[in-house]
């Protein structure tokens, strides 16, 4: 298992990894992000945003990177980061497959991607996949599986999976949407000639939507790596959306909200990786205070209260625009 070199890590931050979502794309559905990105997002623009990020993540101990197709192009920008680094082995790279990115570079798409978990978008993302990242892709995820996901029961599918899974790569899959713990819990059920077919699951937790929680705990007892998305809940935990409650608990520790709000995820005994999206270094250095927070029982207690009905949570994240 490649999340064997995180376990025999000694950083302090080595259970935080860096998603690129937010930089390997023009549009994006994170608060604040206008002023986060160069007003003209260019490809070699944010190709050198995502390499300012990727070096100052791993000088600071961050040894898991997470990519995806619908990211735009954000495997090539890793692919590149990685050729330029060569002596650097002791990564974890991950990417996803099953959302087509459609936005054609731009912010105002009507649609940014197209899902579609069947076997053949499987085998022509995998290829895509192959030409970029090669050999150091470590981990391959479906993206977004819910419980009517076709990927849950087709087998052809699952053979082809299982067949990669023999080669070496390590298979996963990623949930969103208010019955995440369906999708787990389905997931887990998954089998090849009697073996469970997953070994990562990567799933939306945060001081907002905690319904996950009970699934991703059965899934860690079950012997899979979990990784958190998501745990700024796409910028409403920071600074200066953050909740009062969340601000104060903040002040109390003399952190930014960012770095309360990621810590409370990794209080979580589940949580093996916990991804930070920032968008700049300064955003990256502040997540990462998260492994130095030390909350006491009354503070958790204080930030578990803002936890949100997981369909209102999501209905309010399908109406952030896209920046």
């Amino acid at each position: 298992m490649p999340f064997a070199r995180l376990a025999s890590a000694t950083t302090p931050t080595c259970h935080l990894g860096l998603g690129l979502a937010a930089v390997g794309r023009p549009g994006y559905i994170n608060l604040g992000r206008e002023q986060d990105l160069p007003a003209v997002r260019s490809a070699g623009a944010l190709r050198a945003r995502t390499h300012e990020l990727l070096d100052a993540a791993y000088a600071q101990g961050v040894r898991y990177f997470d990519a995806a197709r619908s990211y735009g192009r954000s495997e090539e920008f890793l692919a590149d980061w990685l050729t330029a680094h060569p002596g650097i082995d002791d990564v974890v790279v991950g990417s996803k497959w099953g959302y087509t990115y459609t936005a054609g570079w731009t912010t105002d798409a009507e649609q940014h991607e197209v899902k579609d978990h069947s076997a053949a978008t499987y085998e022509r993302q995998r290829a895509e996949t192959a030409a970029l990242l090669g050999d150091r892709l470590d981990l391959y995820q479906i993206h977004s599986v819910t419980p009517d996901s076709p990927a849950l029961t087709d087998k052809e599918l699952h053979a082809k999976l299982a067949g990669a899974a023999a080669q070496g790569l390590t298979i996963g899959f990623s949930t969103s949407g208010p019955a995440q713990a369906d999708a787990i819990r389905a997931a887990l059920a998954v089998t090849v000639d009697g073996e469970p077919l997953f070994r990562t699951v990567q799933s939306t937790y945060n001081l907002l939507e905690t319904s996950a929680a009970p699934a991703l705990a059965e899934a860690h007892d079950a012997g899979l790596t979990v990784i958190v998305k998501e745990g700024m809940a796409n910028g409403r935990l920071a600074d200066p959306h953050a909740p009062e409650a969340l601000r104060a608990v903040a002040a109390q520790t003399s952190l930014g909200s960012d770095a309360v709000a990621l810590a409370a995820v990794l209080h979580r005994p589940w949580a093996d990786v916990v991804l930070s999206g920032a968008a700049t270094t300064a955003q990256l250095a502040s997540n990462l205070h998260a492994a130095a927070v030390d909350l006491d029982g009354d503070q958790l207690a204080r930030l578990e209260s803002l936890a949100e009905d997981p369909r209102a949570y999501w209905e309010r994240r399908g109406q952030l625009p896209w920046h």
